[in-house]
């Protein structure tokens, strides 16, 4: 086997083994598929949320969290009840104060039975996820279809930071237009000609790019993510298009994916990536 032939199979053969962990994680029991409801506080003034006990509502920098007087920790027999609040692991009595959660779901301070609430801020307003391992998304779900690989996909390409960071406003999936922080354009050839493609840069450098192209809507989700990694010092990436994502929202319709900014929908046919939902 040659060189090129053996450096072809070894990426195709990686492209296959992170399709099968995208599947894993997705399907994971609070994984995006068991998303079942963002609510915003702003929304909630009496501090309700459906079908959650407790009183949410805003508290300055922080979520007061306080638990119905009418509902106890405890069951009839004294044990601990499982439909009961929990917080950190512990029946919920009283009241607390809870900011941003850091982590993801799995790590929710909040519980309520086997469901977990995340509370969320974004750009000054505060909100409530709920995950539930049993969502009607996690039963449907049948796998990610995905176009085939193809080693074309994975151009060079080079990236130009912006002089200073730009926000811009862009239409959420519920609606809603919020701030698109961008840090640079990825500069890359590709169907005989140049393209643009407006990244944000991560914590750890590597890009985020939300994108649509001749396909989105018909033959592929309506849009989807790239995530290349870090460019190097002279601004050089290779970025694989095969590893096309579909965004959070696809997977379950209470996420707020941002929809591409403007200039970030390719003219041409992007046959590469993750397409749809597959489901039962």
């Amino acid at each position: 086997m040659s060189t090129d032939s053996a450096r072809r199979n070894s990426a195709q053969q990686q492209w296959k083994v992170w399709r099968e962990q995208r599947s894993e994680t997705i399907s994971e029991p609070y994984g995006p598929l068991a998303l079942t409801g963002t609510y915003w506080l702003s929304d909630a003034p009496e501090g309700r949320i459906p079908d959650v006990p407790g009183r949410w509502t805003e508290d300055g920098d922080a979520v007061l969290l306080q638990a119905d007087p009418d509902s106890g920790p405890t069951g009839p027999t004294g044990s601990t009840d499982p439909t009961a609040l929990t917080v950190s692991g512990q029946p919920l009595n009283g009241e607390v104060r809870l900011g941003a959660d850091a982590a993801g779901p799995d790590a929710a301070r909040v519980a309520h039975g086997e469901r977990r609430l995340v509370v969320l801020r974004r750009e000054g307003l505060w909100a409530v996820r709920v995950f539930d391992p049993l969502s009607a998304g996690r039963r449907a779900f049948a796998g990610i279809d995905a176009f085939e690989y193809d080693e074309r996909w994975a151009l060079p390409a080079v990236f130009r930071p912006y002089g200073e960071d730009r926000t811009v406003q862009v239409p959420d999936a519920d609606g809603r237009a919020r701030g698109l922080g961008l840090g640079g354009e990825l500069v890359f050839r590709a169907d005989g000609g140049e393209h643009t493609l407006a990244a944000a840069v991560e914590a750890d450098g590597s890009l985020w790019i939300v994108l649509a192209d001749a396909t989105s809507g018909n033959d592929s989700y309506r849009f989807r993510f790239l995530r290349p990694p870090a460019p190097a010092a002279d601004g050089s990436v290779t970025v694989d298009f095969n590893r096309t994502l579909l965004p959070p929202c696809a997977f379950a319709e209470h996420f707020i994916c941002p929809f591409p900014p403007p200039g970030n929908t390719l003219p041409f046919a992007l046959r590469a990536g993750e397409r749809n939902v597959l489901t039962r």
